[in-house]
């Protein structure tokens, strides 16, 4: 292994943090149904934001509510986002078992809610309580799936989520339209009751936590650090969701929400620093290697919002190709980021974490600087391949950092750690839907003259019987100029990330003894 090896310092003093089960342990020979719950608990918070996008005409036309069922997204993303890093902290005080129980529950609840909704405003409610499943499964998935893997196996389990939230990714919208074209829209949200139960029942019956060497002092819950945290991310995600969107970006609402998210923001600080247990302890940021993960994988989040969002238009708008083609073109990446996760073992155990993870986002930062190169219109297999080389980087990227970062910190801030770097991933994607929304229809409007926006115009262009020749290629010009600046803001996102890792990352992860034994 080449990094080095610590002792568990960020240990509290007085506690003594369990480790991983040992192989041949009751816990280790329970793996495979934990692992199954898993994979299934991350299936239901993936496949939650692709199902439902298809059907949403079918939703509105039953419930109404068309001026803002953007919410459906928003609020679930919403609450998704804000209490990562409660339940990160949560896990790490009372075990991830009671965590990850209490999100399916939520999850399985807010499912059924759902598909009982009678109107929009409720459904909305509903899919916010969803989410409130959705942060805990998220978080604490990942956790628990370090708990289980000693550091030399991580990449195998790790990449097995991520070909579940690949596969997702993909068949979401496929069974979406399905249900809401030839069922009811209803079921897209009933399905998810017999994968939770099921879910449900092999973490209750096979997940085993480690037992704690000396019994921890009564815990302390920061509930108003909880609060604070909670009312900072959500006017901060309203005002980056709808910036742009619901009110323009210089309007009194969207400055509102962001001055009270700023003024909320410092009192949090003050809250936390005051916190005998805090929600998100000055630690997550204090450690170079915990900062740098978390900075680079925010980066990541912002930079992947330029193929998901912004892809699938270019290849409808500009290649002409239908929704089915055009999500083919998307889910290229989706083959290549798992297999290269799986292999990163193979190159981190002998480059080192923080190497590995430069080498995959300076490929990434290449590829994103060459899709403005593409031809125009160009042929569909060309984007397709470097969404396929892009996904191969990424998770040569990713992984390495989370693996590597959940391996410098004791069992007992495992959980905080991890919920720290998904929060940061779920913040850049925020981040990055309102920036990129924003640069494209600048470039369009620049084309274009004021008004244009790339929904308008993706609209305008399917249906091309209605418009000239020559405004046909007008159109479909400045969409492609839209995306390739798109990408190149995307690029700029990679550059960052680079920069965190060189400047703030050491040189060698510093890995807990008993993680690095793990190697021997």
């Amino acid at each position: 292994m080449t990094e080095s090896s610590t002792t568990p310092a960020g240990t509290p003093a007085g506690k003594a943090g369990p480790t991983a089960p040992a192989s041949g342990s009751p816990a280790a020979a329970r793996r495979g149904p934990v692992v199954a719950a898993l994979m299934l608990c991350m299936g239901l918070a993936a496949i939650d934001g692709t199902i439902v996008s298809t059907a949403v005409p079918q939703i509105v036309g039953d419930l109404g509510g068309l001026a803002v069922f953007s919410w459906l997204f928003s609020g679930y993303l919403l609450a998704v986002t804000v209490t990562l890093p409660v339940y990160g902290k949560l896990s790490d005080t009372f075990g991830r078992k009671p965590v990850l129980i209490a999100g399916v529950i939520l999850f399985v609840i807010g499912s059924l809610l759902c598909a009982a909704a009678w109107s929009m405003a409720s459904l909305i409610a509903f899919r916010v309580v969803q989410g409130l499943g959705g942060g805990a499964l998220q978080g604490t998935v990942q956790t628990v799936a370090a708990d289980l893997y000693p550091l030399k196996e991580r990449p195998k389990i790790q990449a097995r989520l991520s070909s579940v939230w690949a596969a997702s990714s993909v068949a979401g919208p496929a069974v979406g339209g399905l249900l809401a074209g030839y069922a009811d829209w209803r079921w897209i949200f009933l399905i998810n009751l017999p994968i939770g139960l099921v879910a449900l029942w092999l973490v209750t019956r096979h997940l085993v936590e480690p037992q704690r060497a000396t019994p921890r002092e009564k815990p302390r819950i920061d509930w108003a650090g909880a609060l604070a945290v909670f009312a900072t991310g959500a006017l901060l995600i309203t005002a980056l969701v709808q910036g742009g969107v619901a009110w323009p970006w210089l309007s009194a609402p969207s400055l509102g929400l962001l001055a009270g998210a700023a003024a909320l923001g410092a009192l949090t600080v003050v809250i936390e620093r005051r916190a005998a247990e805090p929600i998100i302890p000055g630690w997550v940021w204090r450690r170079r290697t915990i900062a740098a993960v978390n900075l680079s994988l925010g980066a990541l989040g912002l930079l992947m919002v330029a193929p998901t969002v912004f892809l699938p238009t270019y290849a409808q708008s500009v290649l002409g190709l239908g929704p089915i083609a055009a999500g083919f073109v998307l889910s290229t990446w989706t083959l290549s980021w798992p297999i290269t996760a799986a292999l990163s073992n193979r190159v981190y155990t002998r480059i080192g974490f923080r190497l590995t993870a430069v080498l995959g986002i300076s490929g990434a930062l290449l590829l994103l600087l060459a899709f403005p190169f593409l031809p125009f219109p160009g042929e569909p297999w060309q984007p397709a391949l470097l969404m396929l080389l892009l996904g191969g980087t990424l998770g040569l990227f990713q992984l390495p950092l989370i693996v590597g970062v959940q391996s410098t910190v004791p069992y007992e801030e495992r959980g905080t750690t991890t919920a720290s770097v998904l929060f940061c991933r779920q913040v850049g994607q925020s981040v990055g839907a309102a920036l990129f929304g924003a640069i494209a229809n600048g470039v369009l409007a620049a084309r274009l003259g004021g008004g244009a926006d790339l929904d308008t115009l993706a609209r305008a262009l399917d249906e091309p019987a209605s418009l000239t020749a020559e405004t046909m290629d007008r159109l479909r010009r400045a969409v492609d100029a839209a995306v390739d600046w798109v990408y190149l803001g995307a690029a700029a996102a990679a550059a960052l990330a680079l920069l965190a890792l060189l400047t703030l990352a050491p040189r060698r992860f510093p890995v807990l003894k008993e993680a690095a034994g793990d190697e021997d």
